[in-house]
Order: C-alpha cells, then structure tokens, then sequence
C-alpha cells in the first residue's frame, strides 16, 4: 500500500506541480481510495487530460469514489499516513506477557495471586500511584498486563452518542484493553496505553450498585453490564469476576450483562444459572468474522457458547453491531438469525440491539494503518448527525427496514432496539 501511495503521490505532483499541500492531499486520497477498492492504476482513474483545475479533478473523483456523494461537507478527506502507527499483529494469537506491573494496593488481591500463578515465569514490577509509562505501540498491548486498583470510575451511565435514541443501559468497566483485532475496534483510537488492565477490587465496583440510581431507557427493568473498554469474558479464566458478580445478582432486581465474542464459558456453567444474568454475544456473517474481526472465535464457536449458557439456564442475547455493509449482506445476515434461531431457544433470548458501522472520523486513519487491506473503509462514510462517520441515511435505513421485521419475526418474545441511531 505504502508503494500506491507513493505512486499517486508523484503522479498528482507531476499533473498538478504548483498546488497547494492541502488540495494535494485531497486528491492523493480520493486516488488512493479509488485505486485500492477498483484496482486501477492512477493513471486509469485520472487522465490528465481530464485533469484541467483543483475544482474540477476533485468533484470529478468524488463522483467515482462515492456513489451517492451529497454534500460535500460531510466527505472527509484527511491526510493519508500509512506510517502513523504500526500494523497489527495478526499472529500472536495467545495472552502471555511479557511485563506484569501491580499496584501496591492490589499485591494482596486474589487477581494477583491468580496472576502470579498463571504465568509463574514473567517478570513482576511493582508500582504506585501512576501506571508506568510504556513505550510500546497499541500493537505491542499484548506483552503487558496491568493489575490494579480502581478508585474513581466504577459505574456510569452507556455514553450514548449525542442526539441518538438511548436504550438506558448501565455500564461497569471491568478492564481495559482486549486481544482481539476488529478493524473497527475503537479502543485502537481510544486507548493510549499499550497493555491489558485489570482492576483487583472488583468489591468496590459491586459496592456502588445498591445505593445508585439508574437509567431505564425503553426498558422497564434496569439493565447493566461490561464490556465498554475490554471483553466481559474474554479474561474471565484470570479474573474469575464472573463468579462474583453471579453471586452478587443473586435475588436483585437489576439484569446484568456480560456483552463478549468470547467462548470463555467455564466459570459460569460452573454456577447455578440465575433468571437475571444474561450473556450476549456480537455477531456477524461468518466471512465478516474472517476478514474485519480477526483472532475472534467463529460464528458458530459463538453460537455453540450460546447453546450451552441457554442450556445451563441463563438468559441470552445478541447484538447486531456493527452491520457492515458488503457485498451479499442481506443474504449474509439473513442466514446469520437463521443459525441463531437454530441453535439457541428462541425462549432464552431477552434482547436483540442493532447498529450499523459508525467511528470517530480519527480512527479512519488507524484502521488505514493497522489494517492496510482492509474492507470496510471501502464503503461510503460520511460525517453524520453526531459528528461520526456513518453509512448514509438510505443506507442505514434499509439495513434497519430489512433486519428488524426479520428479527422480531424470528424471535418474538425479544426486544430488538437500534443502538446509538439518530432519533428521527
């Protein structure tokens, strides 16, 4: 990608040797978006007796790029930087660290001790206050592992996207930081800090559930969960958490939710299943597994997970986010409900939300760089009615008129709600 970008880099330069930077690279990218969707050269999409003036050449390429472009305000056409940041590592498909830093408050926590015996031979700092600071790139998060103390963020509200239609769920951010590569992941963005952290004092997270006070949304019961800024069990083998928070929601009237892809199971089947635990699984074609959501178990991994927590007597649920547009993609989901439904009670299943692909319009250039080849950015984005980048109105609107009536057909004793959309 680094030798097409050069390429139409020189090429621009040499058809247009006098403009400016900025125009420069406006028209460097919607080349390069152009060449790697279309596999033209720059010089079969642009002929430079095409190109007379900035203006022109522009509109000219906005119209191939996108196919329904409107206004051109909301086209975002940012530097191109394929060196911003390195490349994902698609290899290191299991968690062992290198590093492990402990706080001095959490030494004598049972996640320490579980932490110490399960990687008996990695070398132990302790430190205090402050995380240490790590040079590494968010890449490299793998070779590190944080236990600490939380003292502050225990539980929020879900930071629904402004002007979206809220579905009032409550959030416990049990961790930070995950092993798996979704092209779209925003932690890529988000997080700073190359390393997977555990807070040890998951008591103090319980302690505030009593005495808060929640949101509802359109639900008339008071859902919480995990899974903000890490998986909800994708550690749980380390943290045992899942055991105290069964415990915990024994006889209260809240649901808990532990929202994964994860097939890291054990620990619940090991309990008895209570009627307010649900485990939620995200889905998607299994060929959008493949390619967007590398190191993630199978759709079918997942669903047998989901049999089995159904079977044990938990609750279930299932999150439709994000629908990425692709080629076949209403065939490609349609067959997703119908292997749901084939696997899990259709009894079982409590929720079903919805979402098509959004992001901050700053994690565009992460995914360039930590997934050159990747698929999803070959679809139209435009900023949206809350600042993100979003397949257009029609666009999500079909998705929506499409999935919806066939999911609460399939599974009607589900709520299936649209998850941070525009309330028109």
């Amino acid at each position: 990608m680094q030798k097409l970008l050069s390429e139409i880099e020189n090429y621009i330069k040499e058809i247009f040797p006098q403009l400016g930077l900025n125009k420069s690279r406006e028209l460097v990218r919607l080349v390069f978006e152009i060449s790697k969707k279309s596999k033209k050269t720059p010089q079969e999409i642009l002929l430079k007796e095409n190109a007379k003036n900035f203006e022109q050449t522009k509109k000219y390429l906005i119209n191939i790029r996108y196919k329904n472009p409107g206004n051109l305000a909301d086209i975002y056409l940012p530097k191109l930087d394929l060196n911003f940041t390195k490349q994902a590592n698609l290899e290191e498909k299991t968690f062992n660290p290198q590093n492990i830093f402990i706080e001095d408050l959490s030494l004598n926590s049972s996640l320490a001790k579980r932490v110490k015996e399960k990687f008996p031979n990695t070398k132990i700092t302790v430190f205090k206050g402050k995380f240490p600071v790590l040079k590494e790139s968010y890449s490299e998060r793998k070779k590190n592992l944080i236990i600490y103390t939380e003292k502050f963020d225990f539980l929020k509200p879900c930071p629904c996207t402004k002007n979206a239609n809220c579905c009032g769920y409550n959030l416990i951010n049990l961790g930070f930081g995950c092993l798996y590569e979704c092209n779209y992941c925003f932690l890529q963005q988000y997080q700073n800090l190359p390393a997977i952290a555990l807070p040890s004092n998951i008591e103090d997270f319980l302690a505030k559930i009593p005495t808060a006070t929640f949101r509802r949304g359109h639900f008339n019961y008071v859902r919480l969960g995990s899974g903000e800024f890490t998986d909800s069990l994708l550690f749980d083998d380390i943290t045992n958490y899942s055991a105290d928070i069964i415990k915990f929601f024994e006889g209260r009237p809240e649901l808990f939710e532990f929202k994964t892809k994860s097939t890291n199971i054990d620990n619940l089947l090991k309990l008895p299943a209570q009627k307010n635990i649900v485990v939620g699984w995200s889905v998607n074609p299994q060929n959008i597994i493949d390619t967007v959501e590398p190191l993630t178990p199978s759709l079918n991994e997942r669903l047998t997970a989901a049999a089995k927590i159904a079977k044990h007597g938990y609750k279930v649920a299932f999150h439709f986010d994000p629908v990425i547009r692709h080629k076949n993609w209403q065939e490609n989901y349609k067959n997703v409900v119908e292997q749901i439904a084939a696997n899990v009670p259709k009894e079982n299943t409590v929720w079903i939300s919805i979402g098509t692909l959004r992001f901050n319009r700053e994690l565009k250039k992460f995914i360039e760089c930590r997934f050159p080849n990747n698929i999803i950015l070959d679809e139209d984005f435009y900023l949206s009615f809350d600042g993100k980048m979003r397949y257009s109105d029609a666009e999500r609107q079909e998705v929506y008129e499409f999935l919806k009536p066939l999911l609460e057909k399939t599974f009607p004793h589900a709520v299936v709600y649209l998850c941070m959309e525009n309330k028109k």
